[in-house]
């Protein structure tokens, strides 16, 4: 009479640690993170954190080749703003972003911000398959070998997809969303970084 209410309560212990570990999945795959240091505030998923001029490192450069086969390098747009995101198709969060970075991409572009995607996970078919689905106007850097990404390694965690980060127009890494970026919170870190005068001081100071 009493094995019968064991497997039942042995079979509850068991969904509950598949739940445990499912939910511990979805926390990583998302990119969100609690632990970053001098974060400055969090929206939707993701830790932003923004970096002021004086504190901004050496410019980043990426080099690599999309998928159409065709060379990305950032240092040519050394005077733009360059929004770089990482993603792959499967991913929920970076589909739901995706319509706010192709708005970003074609509405800001005569501002002079530019848009790179990096993909360290899809075969070309997958990845082409996304950006016919929401009309992707930007490159994306085939990065499977993870060489791309690993030049982002002091900024965002390796692991963490999405993450997305804001070049100032010298190439310096100016702001990270680490997980889903909110259309909003990504205008508005752009907006800020285009408003600095060229040498990367706030516009607003001049005055």
């Amino acid at each position: 009479m009493t094995a019968r209410p064991r497997v039942r309560a042995l079979a509850a212990t068991g969904l509950a640690v598949v739940a445990a570990v499912t939910l511990s999945a979805c926390a990583q795959d998302s990119g969100a993170t609690t632990d970053v240091v001098g974060q400055g505030y969090v929206s939707g998923d993701g830790s932003v954190r923004t970096w002021e001029a004086d504190d901004r490192g050496e410019p980043v450069t990426l080099t690599g080749t999309d998928y159409e086969g065709e060379a990305v390098d950032t240092s040519t747009w050394l005077g733009d703003v360059v929004v770089l995101n990482t993603w792959y198709a499967a991913c929920a969060p970076c589909r739901a972003e995706a319509p706010d970075l192709v708005e970003l991409a074609k509405e800001r572009e005569a501002d002079g911000v530019r848009v790179v995607g990096i993909n360290t996970t899809d075969e070309a078919g997958a990845a082409q398959a996304f950006q016919r689905t929401f009309e992707v106007p930007y490159p994306s850097i085939d990065d499977r070998s993870g060489e791309v990404v690993a030049a982002l390694s002091g900024t965002v965690p390796l692991q963490a997809v999405p993450s997305t980060v804001v070049l100032d127009r010298e190439g310096r890494v100016a702001a990270r969303v680490v997980g889903l970026v909110e259309g909003t919170t990504l205008g508005a870190l752009v907006d800020d970084v285009l408003a600095e005068d060229p040498d990367g001081s706030a516009g607003e100071a001049a005055g």
